[in-house]
């Protein structure tokens, strides 16, 4: 299977040195042309996952529709924030792009103006190209690395082969589950992000065991109830891309999100630590989206709603984390 993978960040890394074990041709194509060309001299992405070698036979790419053209699945491992931009630079090489089938997005997040999910905009910008999803508990080290690890390929009724891409997908290391619930996938692994904020929060201001494991367990209800009234299949959140991306997240010291809310929990202000990063937090924004998507269909979310405050009205922590101990009581 000839693959093309968009976004040269830690994770779409990753998933090259994974393809590239599979037996596939491999294309890792950089956003900035500079990192193309380190990574082609040096054979190593020092900017994002440094430490693994990149073998020769994955080709590093400069420009798009050159690779687009032999391409038959583009991964969209860009943030979540630059998808729209990336299938646009994607649009004028479709006609060239003869075998391409399939499109598999690895961002996780809502787009902030429309609070569209990623498959409904590549949908828009991408018509005739079938689309799914990848998720689930995936650190990226671990992945290149070749350390066991479980992944959702979730596909929709526009894509027939989907049995012969989780084949394609799956190896001793890495094995892939077939779901046919896009949505509910892709609210799962946004909203696993905001509840990974909360539990660095718990960890930043030394709360212990016993309240990091409340929040995490009511964040999980959260999740499924959030989950379902926004179009997902409940059964979907308690599978690899809930509860399994929530667990990983919320407990690795890897984590971005999960630092984040550290961070913050010792006394650091959200702007500051977003702008002085290069990598991306991705719950920080799926704050705000799905803060926004709640309100409009007037659904409660008392986690969310006080990681809001925090993040984006200078609620202090200890003072949030009063305002959730503080609710009315009520049965489990």
């Amino acid at each position: 299977m000839n693959c093309c993978i968009l976004g040269a960040g830690a994770w779409g890394t990753a998933m090259a040195l994974h393809l590239d074990r599979c037996g596939h041709a491999v294309t890792l194509v950089p956003r900035r042309m500079e990192h193309a060309l380190e990574m082609a001299s040096l054979r190593e992405n020092r900017d994002y996952l440094a430490g693994y070698k990149l073998p020769h036979s994955i080709q590093i790419g400069c420009e798009i529709g050159p690779v687009l053209m032999e391409a038959e699945v583009i991964f969209l491992a860009c943030p979540s924030k630059a998808l729209r931009a990336l299938c646009q630079s994607i649009q004028p090489h479709l006609e060239s792009a003869w075998q391409l089938k399939l499109a598999l997005i690895m961002c996780k997040g809502l787009e902030l103006e429309s609070l569209k999910t990623p498959a409904e905009i590549v949908a828009e910008a991408l018509p005739g190209v079938a689309c799914g999803v990848l998720s689930g508990p995936t650190f990226a080290g671990e992945v290149a690395a070749g350390k066991p690890t479980a992944v959702v390929l979730a596909v929709g009724s526009d894509c027939p082969q989907a049995e012969r891409y989780q084949q394609s997908l799956s190896n001793t290391s890495l094995r892939a589950y077939l779901s046919d619930d896009v949505r509910g996938t892709e609210l799962g692994g946004t909203l696993k992000n905001i509840y990974a904020i909360g539990s660095g929060l718990c960890d930043g201001l030394q709360l212990g065991d016993n309240a990091k494991a409340a929040l995490l367990t009511r964040s999980l209800n959260e999740m499924v109830r959030l989950g379902a009234r926004l179009g997902g299949q409940k059964e979907t959140f308690f599978g690899l891309s809930g509860f399994g991306d929530l667990v990983a997240t919320c407990s690795g010291k890897w984590s971005r999100n999960r630092g984040f809310g550290e961070r913050i929990g010792r006394g650091e202000r959200p702007d500051e630590i977003i702008d002085s990063q290069k990598s991306v937090v991705e719950g920080y924004r799926a704050v705000e989206c799905l803060h926004k998507l709640c309100a409009g269909k007037q659904i409660d979310a008392p986690i969310l709603s006080v990681l809001h405050a925090i993040l984006y009205d200078a609620l202090d922590p200890k003072a949030a984390m009063q305002q959730l101990m503080s609710r009315n009581l009520k049965t489990e």
